[in-house]
């Protein structure tokens, strides 16, 4: 954290606001200007902060979102009044569902001019009281450092979550005597670190007893940093570890203990192994519908061990039997003392068997390598060519499943994807952040061409910021998903998901600067990506896919695991 002194000098309420940024360590904002929010804009003139301009604020708040993913920081954004703030109102809620740590700063009209409908008002801590984990209006310039203090530590700390701050024109061009406070004193706020001694003892006698347990990581798992002492306790009890979306990476892919995620797209062997335990030690999770299905059939003849650090989801989809609230960190510290090493041999033998017996569909092109371009084969050969330090961007689909599924994901924090709410046009914007805060690290996209349309404006900000994103575009010509939805369960009734006329993606890289590429063989892929991650500034590679691929396995929604849908016949 940068020191900032204090100062008796009295200072604008922007240069307030600056100051209050530099002591919290950002170095870097991502935004867009307007006129409620220009004294801010002006004061970040002469700041050593860099402000990223991205091309629409949705652009802005998600790569807030994804610097945040990449690095653990808490990101930041900034907007204008009115339709300005307005347009982060998705990101905000992307961030709320997936619990990442962002601070959205928004301009407002002056606090004289508040509830008269004045030019470019909107009741942005209304609007956004449901999807934010705190909010703020404030009305004297005094409030600024306090307001400014609390907002980032209730970002980062406890469950994570975005936090919006909303600043009046005229308490912006105010004066005080700025005065950074050291602590935090928020009576309503206390999170729970640490776990109940009682319940741990109860977890560790559960874990020794089960002949068929099973962890299950979730986004918590990654966010509080667990992820040693989660590996520390799958080797040390021999434990099968399946994950959601968001706990991909928790372990390696190829780690012994590793099944994959689990739901809807998930891993047969995973969900098998899920239904069939007799122990499910859930560590950071939600129990969202994806992946429960209908919670009667969810682990059914399992105890469920729940630790989180929100109370309010122990119990909240799923029946717990032992649950523990607090930081996992602390937990597992105090966990993994009371387990015992243990085999599992005979549980491990059911499992490896499902494993043999339900591969993932393979996606070759056939031995003469002539077969149709398929998205699994193009995962795999992205997957061989990048090492364990690479970080990977999704959208939301098809392409998010097929990666979810192919990629072999290696580190924490190496997959940011829009989980809970599922936003599409998260990924661009998002690898932006990620290459911001990470310039060191290789950063891909992968997305589909439904997605990639909705922020592809970000281009340009990539190109500007000096980004080098490498853009995989799995492209079928269809809103892929829904898609396969009509073709499964509305018999073949395809309605608005047909692209009738796709830009050319390949002209249109070309004329915001960005290399670009387009791949419609098997042949063509290895030698394309091979050029594009050894070149240097943005790529993108536009692999024309087979257009009516299918994402394999599937669970109708609302069905149980084992209606499971594995392939096309």
């Amino acid at each position: 954290m940068q020191k900032v002194a204090t100062q008796n000098a009295r200072i604008s309420g922007a240069e307030a606001v600056v100051r209050c940024l530099q002591a919290e360590g950002v170095n870097v904002v991502f935004g867009y200007p307007g006129g409620a929010i220009l004294p801010l804009y002006d004061a970040l003139h002469s700041a050593d902060i860099r402000h990223i301009l991205c091309r629409h604020e949705q652009g802005a708040v998600h790569a807030a979102d994804g610097y945040a993913r990449a690095t653990g920081k808490v990101g930041v954004c900034i907007a204008t009044s009115g339709p300005g703030a307005t347009n982060l109102i998705t990101g905000i809620a992307n961030a709320y569902m997936d619990s990442i740590p962002v601070v959205a700063i928004t301009g407002q009209v002056p606090v004289n001019l508040l509830g008269s409908d004045a030019f470019q008002e909107a009741d942005l801590t209304g609007i956004t009281m449901p999807i934010t984990k705190h909010n703020y209006l404030v009305k004297d310039v005094a409030d600024v450092p306090r307001i400014l203090k609390e907002a980032f530590h209730i970002a980062r700390t406890g469950r994570p979550g975005p936090v919006l701050i909303d600043l009046p024109k005229d308490v912006l061009t105010d004066r005080v005597a700025f005065d950074y406070p050291e602590k935090v004193d928020i009576p309503g706020y206390r999170p729970n670190l640490n776990g109940h001694p009682t319940q741990i003892a109860k977890a560790a006698a559960a874990i020794n007893q089960a002949e068929q347990p099973v962890l299950f990581a979730g986004g918590g798992a990654i966010s509080s940093g667990a992820a040693p002492l989660i590996r520390e306790l799958a080797e040390k009890a021999n434990l099968p570890v399946v994950t959601s979306l968001m706990g991909l990476g928790v372990l390696p892919a190829d780690h012994p203990s590793s099944l994959g995620m689990v739901g809807m797209h998930g891993r047969v062997a995973a969900n098998r192994a899920v239904n069939e335990a007799d122990l499910l030690i859930a560590l950071g999770v939600r129990f969202a519908e994806r992946v429960t299905g209908p919670t009667r059939s969810f682990a059914r003849k399992a105890r469920i061990i729940h630790v989180d650090i929100d109370p309010a989801e122990i119990g909240k989809n799923v029946e717990v039997h032992i649950p523990i609230v607090g930081d996992l960190p602390r937990i597992l510290q105090e966990l993994l003392p009371g387990v015992r090493s243990a085999s599992h041999g005979p549980w491990w033998e059911k499992i490896l068997g499902w494993r043999d017996a339900y591969p993932l569909p393979a996606g070759d092109p056939g031995p003469d390598g002539a077969g149709p371009l398929r998205p699994q084969y193009v995962l795999r050969q992205l997957n061989a060519r990048l090492g364990e330090e690479a970080i990977i961007t999704t959208d939301v689909g098809q392409h998010q499943m097929w990666t979810a599924l192919y990629y072999q994901f290696r580190r924490p924090r190496s997959l940011l994807s829009s989980s809970g709410l599922g936003t599409m046009g998260y990924g661009l914007p998002a690898s932006l952040g990620a290459q911001v805060g990470l310039p060191d690290r290789t950063v891909c996209l992968i997305s589909g061409d439904g997605s990639f349309q909705m922020t592809q404006q970000e281009l340009a900000t990539l190109v500007e910021a000096q980004a080098p994103v490498k853009i995989i575009l799995l492209d079928n010509g269809y809103l892929g998903l829904v898609r396969q939805l009509q073709e499964f369960f509305y018999q073949n009734r395809y309605t608005a998901v047909r692209f009738q006329h796709n830009p050319d993606f390949i002209l249109l890289a070309q004329a915001y600067g960005v290399s670009a590429l387009r791949v419609t063989t098997p042949a063509e892929v290895g030698p394309a990506l091979d050029r594009a991650l050894t070149s240097p500034g943005p790529w993108l590679l536009d692999f024309v896919i087979e257009e009516e691929a299918n994402v394999f396995p599937m669970i109708p929604p609302g069905e149980p695991a084992e209606k499971v849908i594995l392939g096309p016949e």
